[in-house]
């Protein structure tokens, strides 16, 4: 239900009869009724109970209007003392005034169709009231001083909701009429108010105890003191002529000062028309300063806007240009990793024969009496937990997160407490139980062969090398969806849409070969695994641990290429900046720091040094390692001043099924890196929205769209790429450092 009404604005017909009848109401030789029926009012006007009490009206007709009250704000009803006939009928009025008992000279009220739900007590003080229509209300009740209107000859109340008729009704004498609603009456009986008003007075007359008597007998007394008065006054008229006749000149003289007091109004409401007009005037000379004013800030506001819309047009332009530039670099950047895919495959067989001759001649070794009697139990059981640890330790977290986003929407904060209530649980054990689980290590063989197994995947470098290319290749991916979607929503013309998908589908060709290629490897090292254990001795005690220490101390590849001749320095900032794989280059040329220093990006890049970042960190080094024998480098091409390095090797993870299982991808070897891409002039760094509930991070890739668009919840359900409506056939989790 609203709180407020809009006041419902009279019709121009209706605003014309009421002025109509206003001006006919003051006219000279006007009667003394005041009709302003059918004005479509929704409240009484001041100026007319002005009118009634000034020029003394006995007649106020308000019948079908839209009243809600009878008395506008700051009137009294004693202005309406000279009424004797109101008529109400056909509004919405919900009560009658409190003092409505002053119209002590009311003799007809009318309030036929209106909304009351009670009468005013102070209707019993209108002892000349002689109708009472109350028809068509909303009335449950009659008041107890109805029985004091003595004058009442006409009531109707049916049609509203009483079914009990208060016992005071019998002192009215000289009701002659009763209307009401017999059938659900309950109070006189139905059977009794069937029957007429006579037969209602007699019953409400015996509850009470009095004598009934008709109406007929208790006026007749009147009518004869009226007759007697009457022969009185004819008899003493003779003596009383003089007197009349003064009383008479003073009426002509009142009549005569009414009627200047009638003209003094007339020239007073002239005048206030007058005002009105001239202020209706001054209305409208300042409404139209206003709309010049509001005229001319539209214009200014419109000049605003078609300068701001020729700025956005400026800028979006601009954008456009930098994302034509952001394809260009793109293209070159897969261009050129392609070329390196293709010159890198010569050398994987070499570098596979020596890997494969390395792990042939740890297997031939035989672990002697020195090695056995040298271990460090502790130090190295010590290692072996942390291992595990770790491992147990990323597969809770891993687990943890998986949880978090399957019951995000429902349970987000009770399954945060209870995770968190068990990760301390578990830290706690781990904390409590770390020296029992030192002295478990020690007996356990198969706790001794699953940190091996981590180790042994966490040291080797051609595992660590395609995790790294596969990392490089989902932000390539994630890079290209970045920007497709960007162009989309610019709007921009798919100028080079193919060329887009051509490029996507190359990366996701790669990145199926990288994953083949690193399942391979994983088999590879689980077939070396189980030939150990076939070798192993069935006596040999801690027979996995001494392999765990071998392992550790083995000398890595980086020291075997220092021994060869490459310096301690420069094989110390290679291993800074995660390069060792370049280490056999540097080896096989005999570069050294006096070399670096007279070489140039392209001599690098001529060597199989690609990354930017790593030759002008090389370059930038060799000059300021002597610097008084430094010679002035060859400017470097325009390039980013960062260093683009590979990760470090992620904790062992797969045997955890976080990854869904993935196709396979061409070898690539720890000698040739992918140039790792800078981030994209657009958007920058970062992850982007999921395109279906625009809430959560892109976490996975479509293969083999190689789209990344779509969070886990929301990848589930879908069948179809959102945005190449291409089938998927295979989904992999990307997991953000």
């Amino acid at each position: 239900m609203p709180l407020f009404f809009r006041k419902k604005k009279p019709s121009e017909d209706s605003q014309k009869r009421l002025e109509y009848q206003l001006c006919l109401s003051k006219e000279a030789g006007a009667d003394d009724t005041l009709d302003i029926s059918s004005c479509e009012l929704s409240e009484v006007s001041s100026s007319v109970f002005s009118i009634c009490k000034v020029l003394q009206k006995k007649v106020l007709i308000l019948h079908n209007n839209e009243l809600r009250s009878l008395l506008p704000k700051g009137c009294d009803i004693c202005t309406l003392a000279t009424l004797k006939v109101l008529d109400l009928h056909d509004n919405r009025l919900t009560s009658l005034p409190e003092d409505i008992g002053k119209l002590v000279t009311l003799q007809i009220l009318n309030v036929e169709k209106n909304l009351l739900k009670a009468l005013p007590d102070s209707i019993g003080d209108l002892k000349l009231l002689q109708t009472l229509n109350l028809k068509g209300n909303c009335l449950s009740a009659l008041p107890s001083t109805v029985g004091s209107l003595s004058s009442l000859r006409t009531l109707d109340f049916s049609d509203n909701s009483i079914v009990q008729i208060p016992k005071e009704l019998a002192y009215i004498r000289t009701l002659e009429s009763l209307t009401l609603d017999a059938a659900v009456m309950s109070y006189p009986p139905a059977s009794v108010c069937t029957e007429g008003t006579e037969s209602i007075q007699r019953f409400l007359c015996a509850e009470l105890g009095e004598e009934y008597c008709p109406p007929s007998q208790y006026l007749l007394p009147v009518l004869e003191n009226d007759s007697n008065s009457s022969k009185q006054s004819s008899d003493c008229f003779d003596g009383l002529e003089e007197m009349w006749q003064n009383k008479f000149s003073n009426y002509e003289k009142r009549k005569e000062q009414k009627q200047q007091e009638k003209l003094a109004f007339e020239r007073h409401l002239e005048m206030k028309q007058r005002e009105h007009t001239h202020l209706l005037l001054m209305n409208n000379s300042r409404k139209e300063n206003i709309l010049n004013s509001v005229r001319q800030e539209q214009e200014r506001l419109e000049q605003g806007v078609t300068q701001q819309q020729k700025a956005q047009e400026t800028e979006r332009i601009q954008i456009l240009e930098k994302i034509r530039k952001a394809e260009d670099s793109i293209s070159n950047r897969i261009s050129n990793m392609l070329m390196d895919n293709n010159r890198q495959a010569k050398t994987a067989e070499f570098v596979q024969a020596m890997e494969e001759d390395r792990i042939r001649m740890e297997q031939l070794t035989a672990i002697t009496h020195e090695e056995a009697s040298s271990l460090r139990q502790r130090e190295v059981a010590a290692a072996m937990q942390r291992m595990l640890s770790d491992s147990c330790f990323m597969n809770l977290l891993q687990e943890a997160s998986d949880c978090r986003r399957r019951n995000l929407v429902s349970e987000a904060c009770r399954s945060m407490e209870n995770m968190d209530r068990k990760f301390e649980k578990v830290l706690s054990l781990q904390v409590l139980d770390k020296s029992k689980a030192i002295t478990q290590i020690l007996q356990e063989e198969e706790m001794q062969k699953a940190a091996f197994q981590a180790l042994q995947l966490q040291k080797d470098a051609v595992h660590g090398y395609i995790r790294n290319q596969i990392k490089l290749i989902e932000a390539e991916l994630m890079q290209l969806t970045k920007l497709e979607i960007k162009r989309r929503s610019l709007d921009t013309e798919n100028l080079q849409q193919e060329f887009l998908v051509e490029q996507r589908t190359a990366l996701g060709d790669l990145l199926q070969q990288l994953l083949k290629q690193r399942d391979q490897r994983e088999v590879e090292l689980r077939q070396i695994l189980v030939e150990l254990e076939l070798k192993s001795e069935s006596n040999q005690q801690n027979y996995w641990m001494i392999q765990y220490q071998r392992l550790l101390d083995a000398k890595p590849l980086s020291l075997r290429m220092q021994e060869a001749g490459v310096e301690k320095e420069l094989v110390n900032l290679m291993c800074k900046m995660s390069a060792q794989h370049y280490l056999p280059i540097f080896a096989h040329h005999r570069v050294t720091t006096e070399a670096l220093r007279h070489m140039t990006s392209s001599d690098l890049k001529k060597l199989g040094i690609n990354e930017i970042g790593i030759q002008k960190a090389l370059l930038n080094w060799a000059q300021n390692h002597h610097p008084e024998g430094a010679c002035k480098v060859v400017p470097q091409d325009d390039a980013p001043e960062f260093f683009p390095t590979t990760p470090p090797p992620s904790s062992p993870l797969f045997f955890s099924n976080t990854l869904t299982i993935q196709n396979p991808s061409p070898p690539l070897t720890p000698g040739t890196p992918v140039t790792p891409s800078a981030p994209s002039p657009v958007e920058g760094p970062g992850r982007s929205e999921c395109v279906v509930c625009m809430e959560t991070g892109s976490q996975i890739i479509f293969l083999p769209c190689g789209h990344v668009c779509c969070c886990q919840v929301c990848s589930n359900a879908l069948q179809n790429c959102p945005l190449c409506r291409s089938t998927i056939s295979q989904r992999i989790h990307l997991f953000y450092s």
